[in-house]
């Protein structure tokens, strides 16, 4: 037997037919099933490497509506997260201040990774076959095996808190 009572209150904090809400759990799920399409189907058939000219200008093409579709993702969030109930034990400074600590560290793994990796690491650059000279095991590479995903994980999580 499962309680299942942790759950329901839980979801008494969630407003799931508010339309916000509704498009931002969209927006999230639909961002890495449209890159990850996209990449694959570059890397079968090198169609917009022949439509750009080039793999690398394919790749900066993808890049940056990947960058544009993060930034409607981020908005979406931002206003479900205004529209929905607060939990009253995180309107406090603690709270605030824990999320911001939060989303400090996971927008450090966020620029770090972007540093080490580069543009075309970090935009799914191997698809287009623009491969790194060698794995990259520096900071934050050297600390956590997905730190573009943690950190975005955090500075969400944090973003929440706050």
């Amino acid at each position: 037997q499962v309680d299942v009572t942790a759950m329901v209150q839980l979801f008494g904090y969630v407003d799931m037919t508010d339309c916000g809400f509704i498009v931002a759990v969209l927006s999230i799920a639909f961002n890495p099933l449209f890159w990850n399409v996209v990449a694959r189907w570059e890397h079968k058939t090198r169609a917009l490497s022949r439509a750009f000219g080039s793999p690398r200008a394919a790749c900066y093409c993808l890049g940056s509506v990947i960058l544009v579709l993060n930034g409607v993702r981020s908005h979406c969030f931002t206003e479900a997260m205004k529209s929905q109930p607060k939990l009253e034990g995180l309107d406090c400074h603690w709270a605030y201040y824990s999320g911001l600590a939060i989303l400090a560290v996971g927008t450090l793994f966020v620029i770090s990774s972007f540093l080490a990796l580069g543009f075309t690491g970090t935009f799914l650059g191997d698809y287009f076959g623009i491969l790194m000279e060698a794995k990259v095991t520096s900071f934050p590479f050297s600390i956590l095996d997905n730190p573009m995903y943690w950190g975005s994980t955090a500075v969400y999580l944090g973003w929440s808190f706050m």
